[in-house]
């Protein structure tokens, strides 16, 4: 197996589907077209300048984990239905053994009422969450500017 992922033997079942997939299903690093998508998102948010600072920073960072529940928590959205067709599609490829990329972040500010923002990766959150919600999920986490 390459060594940009990490898979191991045991399997874990959907909540929803019933569905076996690899109980790690995730790749260490995020694949290239994941920071364009980003950059597109983050220049809704901060002026193009801060949103490429982002990105680098994004693109340079480590991969830390946290939990699907938790992200969504933080970042205040809510967790898309099995029937979401980006949802299916990354159950899809789980189900296949195709793991995921680890999902990009702008860390939120409590004291400013700002929530966690999921710069890419919302549908593979969400994937995850109906696998296993207490799952590690790999992110980079950068920010706030």
């Amino acid at each position: 197996m390459p060594s940009s992922t990490r898979c191991s033997r045991r399997t874990s079942r959907s909540r929803a589907e019933s569905v076996s997939v690899p109980a790690e299903h995730w790749k260490d690093e995020p694949e290239p077209h994941d920071f364009p998508a980003a950059a597109d998102y983050l220049t809704l948010l901060f002026p193009a300048k801060e949103a490429a600072i982002l990105v680098e920073e994004l693109r340079s960072g480590e991969t830390v984990h946290r939990k699907a529940k938790d992200l969504l928590r933080a970042s205040r959205l809510p967790l898309l239905p099995l029937e979401d067709s980006y949802v299916k599609k990354d159950l899809a490829k789980v189900a296949g053994g195709r793991p995921l990329s680890p999902v990009l972040l702008v860390r939120g500010r409590a004291e400013k009422d700002v929530p966690l923002t999921v710069a890419d990766g919302y549908h593979r959150i969400c994937a995850s969450y109906h696998i296993d919600e207490d799952a590690d999920v790999p992110c980079r986490l950068v920010g706030p500017p």
